[in-house]
């Protein structure tokens, strides 16, 4: 049976609409989701959060597909990075991913520093995950548009720009995205 991983962002949650939408869809589909609350979600830590993942992904193979929001996507690219040689997931999902931000108080420096600044060995990612999607929005406030080149470069990723989605939250309201779905459900 297929499982889906979905990695909740910064200062988030599994509880938000987003998540709890897309959990109903994909099971309504025939796949097992799994959710896992994020440790600290206010103060990510890259150690952490990809230990994290290490423990709730029991058993990483082809029957895998992770999806992750924002500094979700980062874990999970860090987390690909460090797999066994012989390991390939069956797909990700990137929904805001960044390699840049924009509009980042000093706290927020702060605590996306050390992500901004630790590199992801990108050759290790595109090994474990043969099939990378990243979806922005044409107007995040924190995840500069050039980042779909970024993401089109170092992961050969396939990309989908929504129009005015701003950063995929509630407060932008974005409670449901189809274009997610149907990428996972291709996925199958």
């Amino acid at each position: 049976m297929k499982t889906v991983y979905i990695i909740h962002g910064w200062d988030n949650s599994p509880d938000k609409p987003i998540h709890r939408w897309l959990k109903f869809e994909l099971e309504k589909n025939g796949f097992k989701v799994v959710v896992p609350s994020m440790p600290h979600p206010k103060k990510p830590t890259i150690e952490d959060w990809v230990a994290k993942i290490k423990d709730v992904v029991e058993q990483p193979d082809g029957d895998v597909i992770l999806v992750g929001h924002s500094i979700g996507c980062q874990t999970i690219l860090r987390y690909l990075e460090k797999l066994d040689s012989t390991v390939t997931v069956g797909g990700v999902v990137l929904i805001a991913p960044w390699l840049t931000l924009s509009n980042i108080d000093e706290a927020g420096q702060r605590i996306a520093g050390p992500w901004l600044e630790t590199p992801i060995n990108e050759m290790e990612v595109i090994k474990h995950a043969p099939k990378i999607v990243a979806i922005f929005s044409d107007n995040d406030p924190y995840v500069p548009i050039e980042n779909r080149k970024l993401f089109e470069h170092a992961f050969g990723a396939e990309t989908i720009v929504e129009s005015g989605k701003g950063h995929f939250t509630e407060s932008d309201g974005v409670v449901t995205l189809p274009s997610a779905l149907e990428v996972i459900l291709k996925m199958k």
